[in-house]
């Protein structure tokens, strides 16, 4: 982003949080800014004196009920989130409004967490916790993760992040991103390495060409020994047919940390099905995590004040932030 014009210099700018408990700590903005608070009933009406909107409440999808309404709308959004499915709506694609968002601060946690997963289904480490809630001692084998595949969709930073500690595990990962180049795939290959890989992680944003993409015909061509895990956005994945997979066995396991609909209802079938493993959308949040993101965007936020262009500017049309090979078209 470049300098603004004077006005921008000489007013004190208006910084409006979406805001989610516990609030964010933007304690080095005082006097610099005007900090400002709203939740999904006032965002409408906030919107239009704001010049900087920070999404803290990143599942909130009160962006996109609000964007497209009457009045100025701010210059500058930016989510705590690595996704930005929750806020873009074609009002705000089609706007001048720069959208950047918290990559860099989840990827080496959620690469942990789906080390974690696959360790813990290859090592049966649930199983041993309810033989041991039983008291019974039964003695198991468990698979070796050295020289298995995986199959990485998702070749941005958590994806490489996640390639990078798999291949640390000894397992020989394949990338698979929108465009190939060198180290990645592209998507015409996906279907032959998930055939061949004994894991298959969903690591992809979502946008229009990744909705459900792991539907009933994906996920037949797994082998019956290979597990999958999604750590991107539960739309990406066609939750009946993972269920029917599970259910007849048509492959080994599957853990999910996303979901189509969040919080997971106690309804849902999916807490007991066979083989799979439910986490809460915790896979990035780590200890310190909230302030982690506060201090990004304080750090950001200098950079535009300072009218010096930004990281992390998000591709309105495509959805993420392209990597440095992927900006043509």
């Amino acid at each position: 982003m470049t300098a603004t014009d004077p006005a921008h210099e000489a007013e004190t700018m208006t910084v409006l949080v979406l805001d989610a408990e516990p609030s964010p700590r933007l304690g080095r903005l005082a006097g610099r800014a005007r900090i400002e608070y709203a939740d999904e009933a006032t965002l409408a009406s906030l919107l239009p004196a704001a010049d900087v909107l920070l999404v803290w409440n990143f599942t909130s999808h009160a962006v996109r009920r609000a964007w497209p309404g009457e009045g100025p709308r701010p210059r500058w959004v930016h989510t705590a989130s690595a996704g930005v499915d929750h806020l873009m709506c074609p009002e705000l694609a089609a706007s001048d409004t720069v959208v950047t968002n918290a990559r860099g601060v989840f990827d080496q946690p959620i690469a942990e967490y789906v080390a974690a997963l696959v360790l813990a289904m290859a090592k049966d480490l649930p199983r041993t916790w309810e033989l041991q809630r039983a008291r019974q001692w039964r003695h198991r084998e468990s698979q070796r993760v050295a020289g298995t595949r995986a199959c990485v969709v998702g070749s941005g930073p958590i994806g490489r992040a996640i390639e990078q500690t798999l291949k640390a595990l000894g397992i020989k990962t394949a990338l698979v991103g929108r465009t190939p180049r060198t180290g990645v795939h592209g998507p015409d290959e996906l279907d032959r390495l998930m055939a061949r890989a004994d894991w298959v992680v969903s690591a992809a944003p979502l946008t229009d060409e990744t909705h459900g993409m792991f539907d009933a015909r994906r996920l037949g061509l797994m082998q019956p020994s290979a597990r999958f895990i999604n750590v991107g956005r539960g739309q990406l994945v066609d939750e009946n047919a993972l269920a029917d997979a599970l259910s007849k066995h048509w492959i080994a396991g599957a853990a999910l940390d996303v979901f189509e609909h969040e919080p997971l209802t106690p309804e849902s079938p999916l807490w007991e099905l066979p083989g799979l493993i439910v986490s809460p959308h915790m896979s990035g949040d780590t200890i310190g995590w909230r302030d982690e993101l506060g201090a990004q965007f304080v750090e950001l936020y200098e950079l535009w004040e300072a009218g010096e262009p930004l990281p992390n500017v998000v591709d309105k049309q495509r959805g993420y932030v392209p990597g440095p090979s992927t900006t043509q078209p």
